[in-house]
């Protein structure tokens, strides 16, 4: 079997709630945040993962995203990697897009970019980084992270432009998975938050 690689997206937090763009501004999780940061843990524990024997964890350094995955049971075995930070969004971190709209009422994230940020090519080649490890190794993976750096991994693994990331939305706490479907790249589960509806 191909190896794939599980993506676990940050729980909640005051900026997720509102819209605002948080790249490398370290947000703490909202207590709603902490509460499905250990249900995504208890599902992961559960069968048919049972704690993910023989997976490579890593994870964001950034505190919200750390916190997922030690809330989630996986802290001691998971490594912080830079690769995993969320974009950043430079002179628009902290604005929600309404609020950037104001100034550039055509404005599109995933066309235009940020102003004093990471530019899409950066993100694209920090996508690519880790979709390389992840299929690196005979073992399958999982990385907590954030929103649009996991929407960038998800359309670098599908072989697709960074721009396919605006079309594949994701929620706080989600869980998803990418693997292999008739030996291409597939998307296995995409934004699945059933552990939060229990």
């Amino acid at each position: 079997m191909a190896p794939r690689i599980l993506l676990a997206r940050h729980g909640q937090t005051e900026w997720s709630l509102s819209g605002r763009h948080t790249g490398r501004t370290d947000i703490p999780l909202l207590e709603e945040g902490r509460r499905g940061a250990k249900l995504l843990g208890e599902r992961l524990h559960r069968s048919p993962w049972d704690g993910l024997q023989g997976y490579e964890i890593r994870t964001s350094p950034l505190a919200r995203a750390a916190e997922t995955c030690e809330l989630a049971g996986f802290g001691g075995r998971a490594e912080a990697w830079d690769a995993l930070m969320e974009w950043d969004y430079g002179a628009y971190e902290g604005k929600t897009p309404a609020e950037i709209k104001t100034d550039d009422p055509d404005w599109f994230i995933w066309r235009d970019g940020v102003p004093e940020g990471e530019t899409l090519a950066q993100l694209s080649d920090r996508a690519d980084e880790v979709v390389a490890w992840a299929r690196s190794a005979d073992r399958d993976a999982l990385v907590f992270a954030h929103g649009h750096i996991l929407r960038s991994i998800a359309a670098r693994w599908l072989g697709e432009h960074i721009s396919f990331a605006a079309r594949i939305r994701l929620d706080p706490t989600s869980l998803s998975a990418l693997g292999w479907a008739y030996d291409a790249p597939a998307i296995e589960r995409w934004n699945d938050t059933g552990h939060l509806e229990a």
